[in-house]
């Protein structure tokens, strides 16, 4: 590929540098009023390797090298599939929009196609999820096929946006003697005839060559007519899937029509013709009559002339016609059964009808728009589009600008009409810029850039309440993180209305409430919200507006925990419930894989801003529990095999191909599965300090120090990493995770020393000093079977070994019942209840049921949620004879017991037994004699520490 000039260099190399694609780790320079729409201006500063609020920076994902390891199996499935998928699949939709030849593919399906839920109105989107994978697939490997297949789409979307802006034109294919006009299904145009065309004749025959491409009931062969009131049409297929003549001049109620015995066949050449004399109609099938109707009061002659007269498009809101046109002709006569029958072999013109007399159309052209007639009248024919256009500047998309025009005056919800069409737009528009940071493509980037020209053309120029409202309605106005992209954009060309655009999808109900810390989460389209805060953190970033950052770090507080699975995902059926509603919630539906997606983004990048632990705590839970476990271990060509909801109710088995495979689920998970290096490693904003947030086998280059950064670590199967530095000698602090969930046992040795300090559950370990070649440093992370409760119902748990959650796989569709206290350890672990399965790590079984990682993509029914069962008093594998008593709420002796684990000694537990027992002897909760044989009991046990 030609170099660019350095300006583009510049800018790139700076993006780079902390680009993790899709996530919005760019580095951008912030634009000041002096820089905004200066392109030279931005590159002059773009040197700022991540905005100014920015503590922290991200790497690029070709700076972490994934080791082998579980991250690594799952992203080469997803490599595999991006590497083999044909993508004219995907720009199916995009080139039929655009009047181009599809050149036979097949879209998807789904939500990506044509047909499927809503009428396929989210089409385009997931060509934006793929760009974006095939993106950080070649920022991650450098495999020349992805970039290949980068270029290659972003030339298609090049030209389908180009022939947008361009009247439509002929799309010429091989006919039924010569050639033939070809109106590809999914491009609204139609062939507009003039109103002439009938010529007020009484008596009158239609011929047309047809090559029907789709079923659709009612598309039209023909429609002359007014309105849906005063017309004659041909349709392809009636309500039982045969061609059907009618005329009327009241509307569909007072039809004079005639029904066809059978379908014409799809995706062949038909004739069909309809003649009318005196009272008699008779239709046509490939030089056969089928069907006569005797008794017409009505020909052409009494609707006089028609407003519209077309060929494809009906004068009813019915689908347009789909297929080939090899010919029409109207004669001014009802032809004989004999001519009729010899326009099977022969064209018009060389029949002894020839051609017809009130119009002629060939379709012999191959290019242009306009069709000659060759009847002598000069009624030639144009072909256009049902929405008009050409489109305005700008504007891509898989479907017409009228779904964006819709929106501007919807009050209500209906997706069948419009389906998120900015969504849609965010999609397409980051794909963009992920091809352009990671191909240097600038095409890519001018079709970004005049996308949000465009956007800001039509938005700019509406009222702020209709702004509101559109942002308000459910499902209709998501616009997913449009925000973060605009900003993004903003930062590398610099324009002004860039930033503007960005401003004016406030959504001021939302804001206003998180700024104050009201929590309004209850009832609200959870994915529809989570990334409208990614975009609030970008407009901090290039605006300095604390409301922004505010109303982004009190969201993230009403969703973690309060409404947090245990396995990090969060929504009912794509809701929220109330704050702490997790047993309640529990069904089939749970945990919308795209909402993980976006909390982790959120997470991480409120993380840049403040280095709070507990943004990466939460990142490990999603990204090692749910993200990982929706991808499914298993290869397949056709799928990225992602789940939609993960159903947490007992049981439940995963669906990794819900609709098809094409919903916004499935792709943000391809997204997921080529970027899971992104957040192993940040570095402070000044390069003086490294922060390791994840123990994944993996290799840092970082450039700026000169040196590289290796995790030799089998975790979470093995409880420790070895990590190395090599290269020159440099100056830097280590900042080492020590998880939330972590107790006693972390700790770190630096070339076999331990380091000073104590680890604290929770913060971030430092290690400060002057690292040299070879230097290394030994992490234990020892990890600790515990439970968690559901915050509304105690008695249901999830069990966690670290930070991994293991799921039992059984059948049974009702909550299982589980103990774990019988051979706790002193440290409060519970480890020493389950049994090791040999061979399989990670892999255990209590009472005859396997419990595994969650991450495992299998198809096993599981329980990730079961009911705490403890009803009888055991120690350390002895029972004591006495039933575990329990007060109102729910609380049971041995859980107070346990409650204050770890104990430092046996001494210390016997302690808490002897207290504990005596307060729930004189609170009337157990017997003296009971509790004399729990503490005997207590005492004969042993423990593991």
């Amino acid at each position: 590929m030609a170099s660019f000039p350095a300006r583009r260099a510049v800018l790139r190399a700076a993006a780079l540098a902390a680009a993790a694609p899709a996530i919005s780790a760019l580095p951008f320079a912030r634009a000041t009023a002096a820089t905004s729409g200066s392109v030279a201006a931005v590159a002059a500063v773009a040197g700022l390797a991540a905005p100014s609020a920015w503590a922290v920076r991200p790497f690029a994902l070709k700076d972490v090298a994934l080791g082998a390891g579980v991250f690594a199996e799952k992203r080469s499935l997803m490599l595999d599939h991006g590497r083999g998928y044909d993508v004219d699949r995907l720009l199916q939709v995009f080139r039929a929009n655009a009047g181009l030849s599809t050149r036979g593919a097949v879209a998807p399906g789904g939500w990506e196609g044509l047909d499927g839920e809503a009428n396929g109105n989210l089409r385009g989107h997931y060509t934006g999820h793929f760009l974006t994978m095939l993106s950080q697939a070649y920022g991650s490997t450098g495999d020349k096929v992805y970039a290949d297949k980068i270029r290659y789409m972003v030339g298609a979307l090049e030209e389908a946006r180009e022939a947008l802006r361009s009247d439509p034109v002929v799309l010429s294919v091989p006919g039924r003697f010569a050639t033939a006009a070809e109106n590809v299904r999914g491009s609204y145009q139609y062939v507009d005839l003039p109103n002439t065309v009938l010529g007020g004749s009484a008596s009158i025959t239609l011929s047309a060559w047809v090559k029907p491409t789709h079923d659709a009931n009612w598309t039209r062969i023909f429609d002359f007519g007014d309105n849906n009131t005063r017309y004659l049409y041909l349709a392809a297929r009636n309500a039982g899937g045969a061609p059907r003549f009618a005329i009327t001049t009241g509307g569909a109620g007072r039809e004079q029509g005639i029904n066809g015995t059978g379908p014409l066949p799809l995706n062949k050449w038909s004739h069909v013709a309809v003649t009318i004399t005196e009272s008699t109609g008779t239709l046509y099938v490939n030089g056969s009559a089928v069907a006569k109707n005797t008794a017409m009061t009505l020909n052409p002659a009494t609707l006089g002339t028609l407003k519209n007269n077309w060929l494809g498009r009906s004068n009813y809101p019915d689908p347009v016609f789909a297929g080939a046109f090899g010919g029409f002709d109207i004669w001014s006569r009802a032809l004989t059964a004999a001519e009729i029958a010899e326009l099977q072999d022969k064209t018009a013109a060389e029949s002894s009808a020839g051609a017809g007399d009130l119009a002629s159309y060939t379709f012999a052209e191959t290019s242009g728009g306009t069709f000659a007639d060759h009847s002598g009248h000069g009624r030639h024919a144009t072909l256009r589009r049902t929405w008009g256009g050409p489109s305005h500047p700008g504007f891509l998309a898989a479907y017409p600008e009228t779904q964006f025009i819709d929106l501007e005056s919807r009050t209500s919800p209906d997706y069948t009409k419009v389906w998120a069409p900015y969504y849609t737009a965010h999609k397409i528009l980051r794909g963009l810029l992920d091809a352009y940071l990671n191909t240097d493509d600038e095409r890519a980037l001018d079709l970004a850039s005049g996308m949000c020209d465009w956007m800001y053309s039509r938005l700019s120029k509406l009222p702020e309440s209709t702004l509101q409202r559109m942002w308000g309605i459910f499902s209709s106005g998501e616009f997913g993180g449009l925000v973060e992209a605009i900003c993004d954009l903003h930062t590398i060309n610099g324009k002004a209305e860039h930033l503007a655009l960005a401003r004016l999808f406030d959504l001021d109900k939302l804001i206003d409430a998180c700024v104050a810390g009201d929590d309004i989460l209850d009832g609200l389209h959870a994915n529809q919200h989570i990334p409208i805060l990614t975009g609030l953190l970008r407009l901090y970033d290039e605006t300095g507006e604390e409301r922004y950052f505010k109303a982004a770090k009190n969201f993230w507080d009403m969703v973690v925990p309060t409404r947090m699975y245990s396995i990090g995902g969060t929504s009912t059926a794509e809701f929220w419930k109330a704050a702490g509603s997790i047993a309640g919630t529990l069904s089939d539906t749970n945990a919308e894989t795209c909402c993980a997606y976006n909390m982790l983004k959120l997470s991480r990048m409120l993380f840049f801003h403040e280095q709070d632990p507990k943004y990466m705590d939460y990142y490990e839970r999603a990204l090692y529990n749910q993200v990982l476990g929706s991808k499914q271990d298993k290869a397949d060509a056709e799928k990225p095999l992602v789940t939609y909801f993960i159903g947490l109710k007992p049981g439940h088995v995963r669906d990794y191909t819900p609709k098809q495979g094409t919903t916004c689920c499935e792709g943000t998970g391809m997204e997921s599965a080529t970027k899971y290096q992104d957040s192993v490693y940040f570095q402070k904003a000044d390069s003086s300090a490294l922060y390791v947030n994840l123990y994944s086998p993996s290799t840092l280059t970082w450039e700026e120090k000169g040196v590289t950064v290796t995790q030799q670590t089998d975790y979470p199967q093995k409880q420790q990493t070895r990590i190395t530095v090599r290269g020159k000698t440099a100056r830097f602090d280590l900042h080492l995770r020590v998880p939330s969930w972590a107790g006693d046992g972390f700790e770190v040795r630096i070339n076999g020393d331990k380091a000073p300090g104590t680890p604290e559950p929770g913060r971030y370990f430092t290690v400060s000093r002057t690292w040299r070649d070879g230097d290394t440093v030994r992490v234990a992370v020892p990890f600790r079977v515990h439970v968690e409760k559901a915050l509304d119902d105690s008695g249901v748990q999830s069990l966690h070994y670290g930070p991994v959650n293991l799921v039992a796989r059984d059948p049974r569709t009702t909550y299982l019942q589980l103990g774990f206290y019988r051979k706790a350890a002193l440290s409060g672990d519970l480890l020493p209840s389950l049994t090791p399965v040999e061979g399989k790590p990670l892999h255990f079984t209590l009472d005859g049921v396997e419990f595994a990682p969650f991450a495992e993509g299998t198809e096993d029914p599981t329980h990730v949620y079961f009911k705490r069962s403890e009803p009888q008093i055991i120690f350390g594998g002895l029972d004591s004879g006495v039933a575990n008593p329990a007060r109102t709420d729910g609380t049971t002796l041995l859980d107070e017991i346990w409650s204050a684990a770890p104990f430092k000694s046996k001494r210390a537990l016997l302690k808490r037994v002897e207290d504990t027992t005596a307060a729930w002897v004189s609170a009337g909760l157990l017997t003296a004699e009971d509790a004399r044989k729990v503490v005997s009991t207590a005492k004969a046990a042993s423990y593991e520490s």
